[in-house]
């Protein structure tokens, strides 16, 4: 049994914590690792301590560097040495949705500049219609609750924007 100095949070009862603070059950968060239910359950009552790979991928759904995931927990020194400092911490869809919200500001901002009301609404239809296509490619790939949920919020915005017009 690994056991942990009182002092400090444990990583198992961090891990615990954050992925009730994320909304998501064991079984969600085993998925997203790729690791069974049970080594999460035994992760979040100390019972195992996870590996530099599970901190890793961990800390990337969590949107944290891996240091940072144990700083000022038990993890161990040795192990937190091992761990890289930076990780991937956005799904492809995830920065597809951030560059779609990011093309609709920009037309937002061009709307009040543009010297062609014509050229602009042709370009805006243009665009919208391209995220709109990309956005119905995303739904054909296998997506977990939390990217679906990212998906519908996406669309929702996309529907929203071309009521405007």
């Amino acid at each position: 049994m690994y056991n942990a100095s009182s002092m400090q949070e444990t990583i198992g009862k961090r891990i615990a914590r954050l992925r009730q603070q994320n909304g998501w059950t064991q079984q969600d968060l085993a998925n997203r690792l790729a690791i069974s239910r049970v080594a999460i359950s035994h992760i979040e009552m100390d019972l195992t301590l996870p590996g530099e790979r599970t901190i890793t991928l961990l800390a990337g759904l969590l949107k944290l560097s891996p240091h940072r995931l144990v700083d000022g927990s038990d993890y161990p020194a040795a192990k937190t040495d091992r761990l890289p400092h930076v990780t991937s911490s956005y799904t492809p869809l995830e920065l597809d949705v951030a560059l779609m919200n990011k093309d609709i500001q920009w037309l937002n901002v061009l709307k009040e500049i543009a010297s062609s009301p014509e050229v602009y609404t042709r370009l805006r239809t243009r665009i919208l219609a391209e995220w709109r296509l990309r956005l119905d490619n995303w739904s054909q790939e296998w997506m977990d609750g939390h990217e679906q949920g990212i998906l519908a919020q996406a669309r929702r915005c996309l529907d929203a924007e071309e009521q405007i017009h």
